[in-house]
């Protein structure tokens, strides 16, 4: 399997955030949050930042300027370990808030009307002299153990019904965009249940469940009501598996047609393969949001 240096993956968050727009800015500047926050740079990370007050530091900061925004200027510490600890401090509080990045970037970074350019001018003043000095202070200081990542599966796992046709859609869109996309069926079975060959596709890192309407039913309670179209239910038993295995955001449910939604699954987003085809857009944006590079170009070809 092969594996990325945590440091490599920093510098490409850093760089997908050079490339960003207000569309997409969130997920490069999230990613570059979780990584400054990994378990293996704890260590060095409290010592960088052991004593520093940065409440008080914010405070000064912003008795810098009037009332116009960008006139404000951030007030470093004098000791340069002290000054990339407090920068280790700001960059974990614009990361676990991205709207708030675009105001802090704002207020002391650019003054111009496009809140792009203040997170651009951050990025390249504060963010990428941060990362490179940082580097370096946790080789030559840190007694860190920096692990390897793995780098996410372009396999993307289809979970379906009996409506071959949004399969295969589904499918050709996943293939289309430069992934793998793994249908059970297609898959040998080497003597195993179906839920044996669910759990064998250990590598998968993104998965679409499509809730069609293929069975009918309806409550014990409500047995003088109308049948409901439903999903079958290996669907709902593999949705649940894969939410459980991935997690929610590496998730995207497609519903095609009228189809009853589980009650434990409501409130959770889910998107309408309508045939228009602005499922693909929706589903561009999460397969983005979930760590992949999307080209929109073959998005809506």
């Amino acid at each position: 399997m092969s594996a990325t240096d945590l440091f490599a993956q920093i510098n490409k968050a850093v760089l997908d955030l050079q490339g960003t727009n207000y569309q997409s800015y969130e997920r490069p500047l999230r990613a570059l949050g979780r990584l400054l926050n990994h378990p293996d740079l704890s260590a060095i990370n409290d010592t960088v930042t052991e004593g520093l007050d940065y409440r008080s530091f914010l405070d000064e900061s912003e008795a810098t300027g009037g009332s116009m925004a960008g006139s404000h200027r951030l007030i470093w510490p004098d000791d340069p370990t002290e000054q990339l600890g407090m920068m280790l401090l700001v960059l974990k509080d614009v990361t676990s808030r991205p709207d708030y990045a675009l105001d802090f970037a704002h207020t002391y970074f650019d003054s111009s009307s496009n809140v792009m350019a203040g997170l651009q001018a951050m990025t390249r003043d504060l963010i990428i002299p941060f990362v490179r000095d940082y580097k370096d202070y946790v080789r030559q200081h840190g007694k860190v153990k920096v692990s390897l990542l793995k780098e996410k599966s372009n396999k993307v796992f289809i979970v379906h019904g009996h409506d071959d046709a949004a399969r295969e859609t589904a499918a050709r869109f996943i293939a289309q965009v430069g992934l793998v996309p793994i249908i059970l069926h297609e898959q040998a079975s080497r003597g195993r249940t179906v839920i044996e060959k669910v759990e064998a596709q250990d590598d998968v890192g993104f998965a679409i469940v499509l809730l069609t309407p293929d069975d009918e039913g309806r409550a014990r309670s409500h047995a003088d009501s109308d049948l409901e179209p439903r999903a079958r239910q290996n669907v709902l038993l593999e949705l649940g598996y894969f939410i459980s295995k991935l997690g929610r955001e590496n998730v995207c449910t497609l519903k095609k047609g009228r189809v009853e939604i589980p009650s434990d699954f409501a409130g959770v987003v889910w998107t309408d393969m309508d045939t228009s085809g602005g499922w693909r857009l929706v589903l561009g944006k999460e397969l983005q949001a979930a760590g992949y590079n999307v080209d929109w170009n073959k998005v809506m070809r």
